[in-house]
């Protein structure tokens, strides 16, 4: 009989990490992901949808114990509340998944196109950025988000979300994985990064050339961690100190709408009012009536020194705000609120203040509302609308892959045209240079 010494292992996984194994799976799915055509990948999203529907209990029993967890912790309610999955969530989850699908595909889209005069066929085309990375704080809701969109855009996506949503994740992927794979795609491009340790965290910002881009989305210390520390190219998502800013021309009942909807609607999202500004002109009308609603929604108020006094005859529960009140995103029942002299020096407080995310105006003024357009540079904007509005979902995009704050490549929500890159497709005919 011969015998044989053991044979060297052809796995070219066996010497990795699980995180680098995890990363070199996602590229093999990646590229497999990439030539699809819409139909399939709607296919897969379609079934993600059901699955979600259909294991709605596996999902609330983890999410569960998550919870119980947090409060355990002593976590804020603003926090257990993001992390909370109720049967309506779930089904509000898989319905953004069937938007989704129901979206065109931007991959393939010809983004410009021109014969140049040589004869040459010049197109530039959309293509899936390949492997993105999310790190993410207590939302399970992005772990579905992030991998319907990654998935439509051809991309695999790396999910690591926080420890504290560590079985309601686990469970989510397990749910996507499983509809992924029954779809006939690759199961591997929807995968949860191994380790609940910062050692992963810290592996997956280190595997340039594995991960093609890092997301954060979540705290102003999470997101400022990955930006210093990755070497993956990173779209920086920010945090959000939203500011409302109460003209001197104004309609005071669409003011306070504005206002409460704005602070209260949901406290605990990025594009929640966190700063009132109120025209001088405007105040002794209208803060009155904003404090005391304000006080009927539970809202304590941080105000200056010209506001204060408005306390008095108010039920509200107003404070003396600090500087740190000014730049704070509160993330809870809390709003600072100040008087300005002009709609200038209301754009000097935000310029100086805030973090880019999202600004409104209450004006009658036509003139008032195109300055203040003008003047303030943060990704969105708005006019005699809520700050609430600033979401992937209610801009028509389907759900959100983040809101970027920064000005390269994606600014605002992240729908699917910021999930491609592009390449340029010549077309000759024998054409030599």
């Amino acid at each position: 009989m011969t015998s044989h010494s053991a044979s060297p292992s052809m796995n070219p996984y066996d010497d990795m990490s699980p995180v680098a194994q995890a990363a070199y799976r996602a590229r093999a799915a990646a590229a497999d992901l990439a030539p699809l055509p819409r139909a399939v990948k709607d296919d897969a999203l379609l079934a993600m949808a059901d699955a979600l529907e259909v294991r709605t209990a596996e999902i609330v029993q983890a999410n569960a114990e998550d919870v119980a967890k947090a409060r355990e912790a002593g976590t804020s309610e603003s926090v257990v509340d993001r992390l909370t999955l109720t049967p309506e969530r779930v089904r509000a989850i898989a319905a953004d998944v069937r938007h989704v699908a129901a979206l065109p595909d931007p991959v393939g889209e010809v983004v410009r196109g021109s014969t140049l005069p040589n004869g040459l066929d010049l197109r530039q085309v959309r293509v899936p950025l390949g492997v993105v990375g999310i790190i993410y704080e207590a939302r399970p809701n992005v772990t579905v988000d992030a991998a319907a969109l990654c998935l439509k855009s051809g991309n695999a996506v790396l999910l690591r979300g926080s420890s504290s949503a560590y079985a309601s994740n686990t469970a989510l992927v397990r749910v996507l994985r499983d509809a992924v794979g029954g779809a006939g795609l690759p199961a591997d491009a929807v995968q949860l990064v191994p380790g609940e340790s910062r050692d992963s965290v810290r592996e997956l910002m280190r595997a340039r050339g594995l991960v093609d881009v890092l997301i954060p989305r979540g705290g102003a210390s999470l997101i400022r961690t990955v930006v210093e520390e990755s070497t993956v190219p990173v779209i920086e998502t920010g945090t959000g100190n939203c500011h409302v800013y109460v003209d001197a021309q104004t309609d005071l009942d669409m003011a306070v709408d504005i206002l409460i909807n704005s602070k209260a609607q949901r406290v605990s999202v990025c594009n929640a009012a966190e700063t009132l500004l109120v025209h001088q002109d405007i105040a002794a009308e209208f803060l009155p009536r904003a404090l005391d609603a304000l006080a009927d929604a539970g809202v304590t108020v941080h105000g200056d020194e010209r506001v204060l006094p408005y306390a008095e005859s108010s039920k509200a529960t107003v404070v003396p705000a600090t500087p740190e009140d000014w730049e704070a995103e509160y993330l809870s029942y809390d709003i600072a609120a100040a008087v300005v002299d002009s709609l200038d020096a209301a754009v000097g407080h935000i310029r100086l203040w805030s973090s880019g995310h999202t600004e409104a105006i209450v004006t009658t003024s036509q003139a008032a509302a195109r300055r203040f357009t003008q003047l303030v540079d943060s990704t969105t904007v708005a006019v005699n609308a809520s700050t609430r509005f600033t979401d992937g979902g209610q801009f028509g995009f389907g759900a959100e892959i983040g809101i970027s704050t920064q000005k390269l490549h994606a600014r605002g929500p992240m729908g699917l045209p910021e999930l491609t890159s592009t390449k340029y497709i010549v077309t000759g005919d024998g054409h030599i240079r």
